[in-house]
């Protein structure tokens, strides 16, 4: 998974921002809105237009606040539920926004398989998120699957960047279609995973 790949070498660069961040009285919340609001921003402003590198540029800029949040809850000896509950609805808005975006502009130009596939891959990256959640709620882990949110996002700013920038429509449907079945594999990757452990203990829970 890519986040277990790039974690320690962006703590490296981003500790020391956090730290001078904290000293400066900026909380751990406030990063974490401020980065969300520029990732919404970005989404619902550029892509509507077709500008897709504008908004890729833009949003990528403030995606990276979403480990700078954390930096600044080390600074601050560490985060607290709060902060992980904010985190993590926050990036929900931020991914509904960056599709919503792209959404709207496929419906602008009356393609209805495309605006379909952006919202499929809305709804399939939730799912992706969803069933992690809701295995741990029930004590479970579910750390399986490519699809996890930081290759959602790799792919479909970077497809749509791309496309952006060589005016090549093709390179961002063909990364709709890869999130779109990466994501599918995934769901279907955690559902097993989640079987298997369930059928290793009793069932003492309800649904």
């Amino acid at each position: 998974m890519l986040s277990l790949h790039v974690r320690v070498p962006l703590r490296r660069i981003l500790d020391p921002a956090g730290q001078f961040l904290h000293r400066h009285g900026v909380s751990p919340d406030a990063v974490t809105f401020f980065g969300t609001a520029g990732v919404v921003t970005g989404a619902l402003v550029y892509y509507p237009h077709g500008a897709f590198f504008g908004g890729s540029f833009f949003i990528t800029c403030f995606i990276f606040n979403d480990m700078l949040d954390g930096a600044v809850a080390r600074a601050r000896g560490g985060g607290g539920r709060w902060g992980a509950f904010f985190d993590s609805s926050l990036d929900r808005v931020g991914d509904a926004a960056i599709f919503a975006g792209l959404a709207i502009y496929y419906i602008r130009q009356a393609n209805v398989l495309l605006g379909s596939l952006v919202l499929f891959c809305l709804i399939s990256g939730s799912l992706v998120s969803y069933v992690k959640a809701r295995a741990e709620g029930l004590g479970m882990t579910c750390n399986v699957g490519f699809a996890e949110r930081p290759e959602r996002l790799l792919i479909v700013l970077v497809s749509t960047g791309l496309s952006g920038i060589f005016n090549e429509p093709w390179i961002h449907i063909a990364g709709l279609w890869v999130l779109a079945a990466a994501s599918v594999v995934t769901i279907g990757q955690r559902l097993v995973e989640v079987r298997r452990q369930s059928q290793l203990v009793p069932d003492e829970q309800s649904r």
